[in-house]
């Protein structure tokens, strides 16, 4: 049965005592990369940008990955972002929160469907969603020459909470972290040391901002991360205004 809002409201609040920075969710036993987490895939040197605008990976029959490459992309390597949808969306609708921000700033933009209707670490711990991103990731670096040092994974919302977790748990792959409207970190050994854009609506009934971003930022920075974080007038959603300074935030040098 899919998730709804209000569901997901509740199981990230019930989430966020046990799962949120530094704590919580222990990994599980296994010791294969998608199991804690990891990605294996990594942007290669020699490639050329073969395709442009919107198409799908061909990876699932029914709940593919889908890339989209700026029309006026150049030979130069692309910023890329692996962006995450929210609890009972998908991958189609994410192209409407983002609208032409990715385009505007020369980003790519990898929107993979989740396994099923949510991620899997939602239920305690890392497996096959983990599995097919790093597949899509693998099948974008043979097609898009990509910038090693402005590549991002983001989300919104449950995807938001996932881009966070995974971010810290391959910080040595993705420089860049973009997090809209999170709810928590699931707890993971972390790596590199990225940067950080979080936003978060001060209106926000699904994910209240004071017991999620507010406690999720807070953490980062005492660990010493470089996070930007904008608060803004609104409920969980991403304004054209904030959707915009998160995709130049990935495309900056």
């Amino acid at each position: 049965m899919p998730i709804t809002r209000r569901r997901f409201g509740v199981i990230a609040r019930n989430a966020l005592a046990s799962l949120a920075l530094g704590g919580g969710c222990s990994g599980p036993s296994e010791s294969t990369p998608a199991d804690t987490g990891r990605f294996t895939a990594r942007p290669r040197g020699g490639v050329a940008t073969s395709v442009t605008g919107e198409r799908t990976l061909g990876l699932d029959p029914a709940r593919d990955a889908i890339l989209r490459v700026p029309s006026a992309a150049t030979t130069a390597p692309l910023p890329l972002m692996m962006f995450l949808h929210g609890a009972g969306q998908s991958a189609e609708e994410m192209f409407h929160y983002l609208g032409s921000a990715p385009d505007d700033a020369g980003v790519a933009v990898l929107i993979p469907n989740a396994r099923g209707s949510t991620w899997d670490a939602i239920s305690g711990r890392f497996g096959r969603d983990v599995a097919f991103l790093n597949r899509a990731l693998e099948r974008v670096f043979d097609l898009v020459a990509v910038d090693p040092a402005r590549l991002a994974i983001g989300g919104f919302s449950d995807g938001a909470s996932y881009a966070l977790s995974l971010g810290l748990i391959n910080g040595d792959l993705f420089p860049r972290v973009v997090a809209f409207s999170p709810g928590f970190v699931v707890d993971g050994a972390p790596q590199g040391h990225p940067r950080f854009f979080v936003s978060h609506g001060t209106a926000d009934r699904i994910l209240p901002i004071d017991r999620c971003s507010r406690v999720i930022v807070s953490d980062l920075r005492r660990r010493g991360y470089d996070v930007v974080f904008r608060e803004f007038d609104g409920g969980h959603e991403v304004p054209d205004a904030i959707a915009r300074e998160g995709m130049q935030s990935v495309a900056a040098p």
